[in-house]
């Protein structure tokens, strides 16, 4: 599930392509019938916490290895400049990754019960579903 995430496919059954356009998901999958909003008004929350969390590790990755390459005299001004930069682009660019990653380890944690998926193919509204006391 998650390669398929990472692939920008359905991570229930890996068909592409699961975006309308650039970072906004298609209303469902057009072979499964999965709708990526489970139900929660706030579901993609988790997404955005995925996304700043890699979005994160990389630039300080980066900022480590430029860094320690050009250390004892690192260019701060580049580097402050350049980060902020890189920071906010892959931002944008992660974000795709990250709502089909959040789903996939959503799918998972929660895997589709048949009732879950009579709800999808049944056009139910996000506020409807009742989610499963465990």
């Amino acid at each position: 599930m998650l390669w398929r995430a990472l692939r920008l496919s359905c991570p229930n059954c890996g068909a592409r392509p699961i975006f309308a356009r650039f970072g906004v998901l298609a209303s469902r999958c057009g072979r499964c019938g999965l709708r990526p909003e489970r139900g929660e008004g706030d579901y993609f929350i988790g997404a955005y916490l995925i996304n700043l969390i890699a979005v994160e590790l990389l630039l300080a990755l980066c900022v480590l290895v430029v860094v320690v390459s050009t250390w004892p005299s690192p260019p701060w001004t580049v580097l402050m400049w350049v980060s902020a930069v890189l920071m906010l682009g892959g931002a944008v660019a992660c974000y795709p990754f990250a709502k089909t990653l959040f789903l996939a380890v959503d799918l998972i944690i929660r895997p589709l019960s048949p009732e879950e998926m009579a709800w999808h193919w049944d056009d139910g509204a996000p506020g409807e579903r009742v989610l499963p006391d465990r």
